[in-house]
């Protein structure tokens, strides 16, 4: 008799713990991820001998719709199809220096929300800034490091 009380009081036991473990890690995990960090890629920018060559083979082979920066594609950001957004494709000359101090071929720029509270927060983390945010007609930039030294570009992006 003494068995199935026992093997109760355990099972009990083990699920209050397993609940209360569960409760603690949630509110830690939910605390650390409150704030919205990467919402989408907001472009992809890579090296090229010929920025101008390759733009005009991705138009023609790929059928890309490109302008003086590369090209646009236009998404919308939920089910509301009232919220337009975009991801940028642009090639850059092989010889650009604007990937610095990366050594890498390539750059992602990455869409976040509240830029300057993500920045704050990424330095309270050790995450090395490369420069300034920079406010312009179409948003906010900021470069960082990432934690293998690639050049990477956070947009707060006015659409």
């Amino acid at each position: 008799m003494k068995n199935p009380i026992l093997i109760t009081l355990t099972l009990v036991i083990t699920f209050c713990l397993g609940f209360a473990f569960k409760t603690i890690t949630t509110a830690t995990t939910n605390s650390h991820t409150a704030m919205k960090r990467v919402t989408g890629i907001g472009g992809v920018f890579f090296k090229s001998k010929d920025p101008k060559k390759i733009t005009e083979w991705y138009e023609k082979h790929l059928g890309l719709d490109a302008n003086p920066y590369g090209a646009t594609f236009e998404w919308y950001e939920s089910s509301d199809s009232a919220h337009k957004a975009q991801t940028q494709w642009t090639p850059f000359p092989e010889t650009t220096k604007y990937f610095e101090p990366s050594q890498q071929d390539f750059m992602i720029n990455y869409r976040v929300e509240n830029l300057d509270a993500l920045v704050a927060e990424l330095i309270k983390e050790g995450v090395t800034i490369v420069d300034n945010i920079e406010s312009t007609d179409y948003g906010k930039f900021v470069h960082i490091l990432d934690g293998e030294g690639h050049k990477v570009q956070l947009w707060e992006a006015i659409d």
